[in-house]
């Protein structure tokens, strides 16, 4: 199984355009080791010609062509993307669907209901797409159960229930309902590896841990260091956890979950731009490297 991480970043990207923090500062003036990110996004295959999409952020076009695997092959217009799974309604995940609207067939959209309610009310972009290309909606389960993608050999889906927030243009915005957030695991049908993608986990619930347990290699929340980081950073006071996302640090963060499980290789996605992790130099960043925990980049690729 081939994975190849298009976006790293968390909403907004590293540098994010209006933001004067430490991180973005001294990245824009060469003052620190680190690379850029755009927002995240991962694409799977078992074939490498045939390719599923989790997400598709705002700069899924500069994603893809700085992808070769998914460029057209056998006709004027063509992709090596098959397939896409939103696991959730989120700006960063979902507004790059309008960049994908000059498809010659229409979308093969997997989300939950309660995503596609979402984009096809508070924020319609799968009521805007039926002017392009048009979608094909197909539901996934939320119990754990397994699901298969016509066209796409040699992999299983199997997607569950997170709890999360939906995003503030969702109808039901201070009514969390199961399905606004999701995390699948990725199975290679004829080998028996696995992995897990979830870039977005407030709380490691059972059914998460287990899922976490017995994978090859973990694609998860890394947005926080620390539970106040936005506050110490000047810019929210929002906590991590209330937006959705387990920090690293702290008593039940990311790095005590993470070192209960010996066996998966640990990769954090989605980094926020505020996160001392960016910086390659940081202690914070030697402190995931003591415990065995990577931290994904653009045009990563990863093989299970």
């Amino acid at each position: 199984m081939k994975i190849r991480v298009l976006g790293a970043g968390a909403g907004g990207g590293f540098p994010q355009w209006n933001c004067n923090c430490l991180n973005c500062r001294r990245i824009r003036r060469g003052e620190m080791r680190g690379r850029t990110r755009t927002q995240s996004s991962i694409a799977v295959s078992s074939d490498e010609r045939h390719w599923v999409l989790f997400n598709a952020s705002p700069d899924i076009r500069i994603q893809l062509e700085a992808f070769s695997a998914a460029h057209p092959r056998t006709g004027i217009r063509d992709s090596g993307i098959a397939a896409i799974i939103l696991i959730d309604s989120q700006i960063d995940h979902t507004t790059g669907l309008l960049m994908l609207r000059e498809s010659t067939v229409p979308l093969q959209i997997y989300c939950s209901e309660m995503v596609r309610a979402d984009l096809s009310s508070g924020f319609p972009i799968f009521c805007m797409l039926e002017h392009y290309c048009g979608i094909e909606h197909h539901p996934v389960p939320l119990d754990g159960s397994a699901f298969e993608i016509p066209g796409i050999g040699d992999l299983r889906f199997y997607s569950h229930a997170l709890k999360s927030k939906a995003p503030p243009y969702s109808p039901h915005r201070h009514d969390p309902h199961e399905g606004d957030n999701i995390g699948v695991v990725i199975e290679q049908i004829s080998t028996g590896r696995k992995v897990y993608y979830a870039p977005g986990l407030g709380e490691i619930e059972p059914h998460v841990e287990h899922a976490m347990m017995t994978a090859d290699c973990l694609l998860v929340d890394g947005t926080f260091w620390q539970e106040d980081e936005m506050g110490r950073a000047g810019i929210a006071h929002k906590l991590a956890r209330e937006m959705g996302h387990l920090p690293q640090s702290g008593p039940d963060g990311m790095i005590q979950a993470l070192d209960r499980l010996h066996d998966p290789r640990k990769i954090l996605i989605h980094i926020n731009n505020t996160n001392p992790i960016l910086d390659e130099d940081s202690p914070e960043r030697g402190e995931l490297a003591a415990h065995g925990i990577e931290v994904s980049y653009d045009g990563m690729e990863i093989t299970v």
